[in-house]
């Protein structure tokens, strides 16, 4: 990988009362360095703006250059928001692994839909997953120099031929001792095994899981955990591929084969270590685990547990729940059909509410030729699609998951303001549990869409935020 010039870092916004904005930054200004250095990310930056004095080179709106001294606590923050976490560019993923979500897209979208990230740096601040192949002796020297730790690895085999084989990358085979690395520096990894029926299940995912285990033994444990989810393809994938969906069959045997390992994993490490996607049981059409199954959440990011978090998270919402609410309200809440069944008692809690009729709307996604669908990959087709001809009621509440990030769009490029126009109703974008309690429980008048305005800190690449294989794991 060649060398990348570090950009000057767009600042897009200023925290009201911080630093920044005392000493006068405004959005628009490009941050180049910090006494003296050049920051590569946010990493960088963090760790230059720790110090108690600064002096900074800053390229104005006016494109003039400034330096700027400032004198502040140790580790204060000062309060700039910035367009990406990445100043010097995107490490891109050179594998073509057949499952990646990134091919398995419809041409002709907005762009920022094909980016192939595998950057260890995304990793670290926000959890996405990465396969170590695309790093060079650089990257590998400051992971242990700036001590990055936990990172997120796709594993999903440790023999060599078979991570080759899933990877397409003779790099690949080098997993075992890219993880002996992480334990000689005493760094820390989560893992992922994403199964390919007839690749890597079986016997092969057997000897990954007690491989990884083997990595789990010491005070601090190179791997921390591992989540094992299944495969999610759509009707887009390229058709030479070598890749069959999982059936329910198929979900039944990997849910009894892991149960048995962490039966083992439970005994010897004390710790169930490695955990099933709650998507595995959907699609066997057994009952989940229970609550406190899930100990701390470790794989909470690939929907382990996710469903069972969100039901508690629901229960302790709706305390806040009045007796009856007047004007009556009737509202459709649309999810994934994957999570149908287990979110029934979240519709029969608000429906106690005297005066609100909640009605929820489980979709599978024609467009992307599924039969069972998470509730991030819905798009907007598919719901225009199955709502034009239903009573909706007085509002629909949409999940912010289903959107790009701080915008109103979705993943077919349709947007929210389009689809309300479409249907002629007020959509409701709801990002948590909280927020779809006071939605249903508010007054039905001033009925309008309010777009996603969160701070702008996470990356600006999609790919960087859940648009990769782990999007298919999680509703």
């Amino acid at each position: 990988m060649s060398e990348v010039a570090v950009r000057p870092a767009h600042i897009v916004g200023v925290v009201p009362g911080s630093i920044a904005e005392e000493v006068g930054f405004e959005p628009g200004d490009r941050l180049v360095s910090i006494n003296g250095d050049r920051p590569r990310d946010l990493i960088d930056y963090r760790f230059l703006c720790a110090d108690e004095v600064l002096e900074l080179e800053v390229l104005g709106k006016d494109n003039k250059t400034y330096t700027i001294e400032i004198e502040k606590d140790y580790d204060e923050d000062l309060g700039l928001e910035f367009e990406s976490a990445l100043f010097d560019g995107l490490i891109q993923c050179n594998n073509r692994c057949p499952f990646c979500f990134i091919d398995q897209q419809p041409p002709g979208k907005r762009e920022s839909l094909y980016f192939k990230d595998d950057d260890y740096r995304l990793s670290f601040l926000y959890g996405s997953y990465l396969t170590l192949t695309n790093l060079t002796q650089r990257e590998w020297d400051r992971i242990a120099q700036m001590r990055l730790s936990p990172l997120f690895v796709s594993v999903h085999a440790t023999e060599p031929e078979v991570r080759s084989r899933l990877l397409k990358n003779p790099r690949a085979a080098k997993i075992l001792e890219n993880l002996a690395w992480f334990e000689s520096q005493r760094l820390q990894i989560h893992a992922q095994v994403v199964v390919c029926p007839g690749i890597n299940d079986g016997a092969h995912l057997e000897r990954t899981l007690l491989d990884l285990a083997q990595f789990h033994k010491r005070d601090t444990p190179a791997v921390i955990s591992a989540a094992v989810v299944p495969v999610g393809l759509t009707r887009f994938r390229p058709m030479e591929d070598e890749l069959i969906p999982v059936s329910r069959e198929k979900a039944q045997e990997v849910i009894a084969q892991v149960q048995t390992l962490q039966a083992k994993f439970q005994a010897q490490l004390g710790s169930t270590f490695a955990w099933l996607a709650d998507e595995w049981f959907l699609l066997a059409g057994v009952d989940l685990p229970s609550e406190a199954h899930y100990e701390d959440y470790p794989q909470i990011g690939n929907g382990v547990g996710s469903i069972q978090l969100f039901l508690r998270e629901f229960d302790a919402a709706a305390e806040a729940l009045p007796q009856r609410i007047s004007p009556q309200k009737s509202l459709t809440w649309v999810v994934g059909n994957a999570v149908e069944r287990a979110f029934q008692p979240i519709v029969q809690r608000l429906n106690q509410v005297e005066g609100l009729d909640v009605q929820m709307v489980a979709l599978a996604s024609e467009y992307w030729g599924q039969t069972m669908t998470v509730t991030g990959l819905l798009t907007g087709q598919d719901l225009l699609r199955s709502l034009s001809h239903r009573d909706v009621g007085d509002a629909i509440l949409l999940p912010s998951l289903m959107l790009k990030h701080d915008d109103t769009c979705f993943l077919d490029d349709m947007t929210v303001e389009q689809l309300e126009a479409e249907l002629n109703v007020p959509i409701w974008i709801v990002r948590d549990v909280d927020e779809l309690v006071e939605r249903c429980a508010e007054p039905a008048a001033d009925l309008v869409v309010e777009p996603v305005t969160e701070p702008v800190t996470e990356p600006a690449v999609e790919s960087a935020i859940g648009l990769n294989q782990q999007r298919f794991e999680h509703a």
